[in-house]
């Protein structure tokens, strides 16, 4: 699947704007969205409401691969924006997409810790330890994915205490304590502020996830999908995007 780069700065604005003042924008538009995305798309979708008076945006997130599988099963959506492009492949081979999914941003791993580092944790080696409790995402949602291949790069094999279906659920676990270590998005560990401590992992340099959305075929209002599309790839989308560490795709 080709997946488009591009920044619909002057369609998104127009398009937002032919829809306010003709009236089309219903009520509600629902957006599946990955995990890691939820403090940005919250904002966004903030601002997309204040240039669409009357609409809300109703945001369903989750692991990239179970809002796939909820798709499957006609969970009825408007829009979904996937932390990889394996998870939108699967989307678009079961024609749920409409149109051209578009990169938005990119994200990389880091290694996370409670804010103390309890086990001294300074590079990926150290979690090659049995010793250790590191918690990962699960091989088939994006974070995991990218974990296996960080793994490979660094020519190690992490056992993890657990595997989870979402980047934020590892994130919580490091964060009350109940692992010592895990892999999350550098977003995540700059959200999460003084509540973890974050170290560089040069390896994660190697595996970018690049970041696709698109709308989704069984839309009922396929203007207003189109026009969230267009504004996650805009200007104040990726303004939004930057501000909270997301890269450029």
């Amino acid at each position: 699947m080709v997946v488009s780069k591009m920044f619909a700065t002057a369609g998104a604005g127009l398009l937002v704007a032919a829809l306010a003042a003709c009236g089309m924008a219903p009520k509600t538009l629902t957006v599946y969205a990955a995990a890691s995305l939820q403090d940005s798309f919250t904002e966004i979708g903030s601002e997309f409401e204040a240039a669409n008076p009357g609409v809300t945006v109703a945001f369903n997130f989750d692991g990239s691969a179970n809002l796939v599988a909820q798709l499957q099963q006609g969970a009825p959506a408007d829009v979904f924006a996937a932390a990889d492009v394996k998870n939108m492949t699967k989307a678009t081979t079961d024609d749920l997409i409409e149109g051209k999914p578009v990169a938005f941003a990119t994200n990389v791993l880091q290694i996370v810790t409670p804010p103390d580092n309890p086990a001294a944790i300074t590079s990926i080696d150290d979690l090659d330890d049995p010793a250790v409790k590191v918690v990962l995402c699960a091989p088939q949602v994006p974070c995991g994915s990218a974990a296996l291949a960080v793994e490979k790069t660094a020519g190690i094999d992490i056992t993890p205490v657990s595997e989870e279906q979402s980047v934020t659920d590892v994130l919580n676990k490091v964060r009350t304590g109940e692992a010592d270590a895990g892999l999350v998005y550098v977003t995540d560990v700059r959200a999460a502020g003084d509540a973890v401590t974050g170290i560089g992992l040069p390896e994660g340099a190697q595996t970018v996830n690049t970041y696709p959305i698109a709308a989704l075929s069984g839309s009922t209002r396929p203007d207003l999908a189109a026009a969230f599309v267009a504004f996650v790839s805009g200007t104040s989308g990726q303004s939004v995007l930057r501000a909270r560490g997301f890269g450029p795709p």
